[in-house]
């Protein structure tokens, strides 16, 4: 293998590896790979009075370092959402500076048996308790958070009611508002089609728009064409029907700023640190900024990332800089190998 000092001839001229380096590339499969580093437990959680449901929870590292809780976008799962992420390089190396919970909604995770009808599903401020009983089972007792779009919700409701349990917040995608009459109407109908069909043509057509934004067909068809495959072949449609139900009956999330600029004065906000994320072709830019808005100017951080919706899987590297700098700026003494990344 060539060394950083090696010097090749191509077609007489002379050119210098400079930093050559071995990693290891970007997995994208998107089921459980076999030699899995996580460790998954069935969590039981409450819901509501005395209703129990278990979820699943995929943990990584050493159990003495600092946490990190993640929980997915609406479709996904921890595999199809952070796996590839998480085994991105760059990614990689922060991780072993922490301990990584994946949260997965009930019913969500891989091969997970069909929910009966007759069961209720957990509304979003119960799936955010449901959050409290996996910490306190592993006995964290604050975590960083990771979350995307629906997510995201879950991890910022938490943070709301319990804000001595979180160190500070990554969002991507995120929204705080209540549905519109249009996202209401299409996901009432795609609730039905799944209840009744499985993932018909227009449920696929919500979920890579609600992805990946407008005209995904025009994006990097390898990984639209991976989550095609992935959203019809994969998803368990009972399941995902009774989460986008209770996704349509969100709330709006009572969060302000208030005009009081001392960081202590916000009492309506959240107090911690946020870095919140968001791709440029994202549906969800102007639900981004919103939430921005209602944030302390003081501890937060927005951020729109170019050329990507699902900024995981299309700009990893920019997102690992990103998160680099926000630990850092949080006293996390990570002295990685950098490149700078432009955003």
């Amino acid at each position: 293998m060539p060394t950083a000092k090696d010097t090749i001839a191509t077609l007489g001229t002379e050119v210098e590896l400079r930093s050559v380096a071995l990693a290891s590339p970007l997995n994208r499969t998107m089921i459980r790979e076999d030699n899995s580093k996580y460790t998954e437990e069935m969590v039981e959680t409450t819901q509501g009075v005395g209703v129990t449901r278990k979820m699943l929870v995929a943990w990584a590292g050493d159990r003495r370092k600092p946490a990190i809780v993640t929980y997915h976008d609406l479709g996904l799962n921890y595999i199809s959402n952070f796996q590839a992420f998480c085994n991105y390089p760059e990614m990689s190396e922060i991780l072993q500076h922490f301990c990584i919970f994946h949260l997965n909604a009930p019913g969500q995770e891989e091969g997970a048996p069909v929910i009966p009808e007759s069961e209720t599903y957990p509304s979003m401020d119960e799936m955010a308790e449901q959050v409290n009983d996996v910490i306190n089972h592993f006995a964290i007792v604050k975590y960083i958070g990771w979350g995307v779009g629906m997510g995201a919700n879950v991890l910022i409701r938490h943070a709301l009611k319990y804000p001595e349990r979180v160190d500070s917040l990554a969002l991507v995608n995120s929204l705080i508002t209540a549905p519109g009459w249009i996202e209401w109407g299409y996901q009432k109908r795609n609730v039905n089609h799944l209840r009744q069909h499985g993932v018909t043509q227009s449920v696929l057509d919500y979920l890579l728009w609600h992805h990946f934004g407008y005209a995904p067909d025009e994006r990097a068809h390898d990984l639209v064409n991976m989550y095609k495959h992935y959203f019809s072949q994969d998803l368990t449609a009972a399941n995902l029907a009774k989460l986008s139900e209770q996704y349509i009956w969100r709330t709006a999330i009572d969060i302000d700023r208030e005009h009081n600029m001392d960081q202590k004065g916000d009492t309506k906000t959240l107090k911690i640190p946020v870095l919140n994320l968001v791709g440029a072709y994202s549906p969800f830019v102007e639900e981004t900024v919103t939430l921005n808005g209602k944030l302390n100017p003081v501890n937060c951080t927005w951020m729109k990332i170019q050329d990507a919706a699902m900024v995981l899987e299309e700009q990893p590297g920019k997102v690992a800089e990103a998160f680099l700098l926000f630990m850092q700026g949080q006293g996390y003494c990570l002295n990685l190998r950098r490149k700078s990344v432009a955003f």
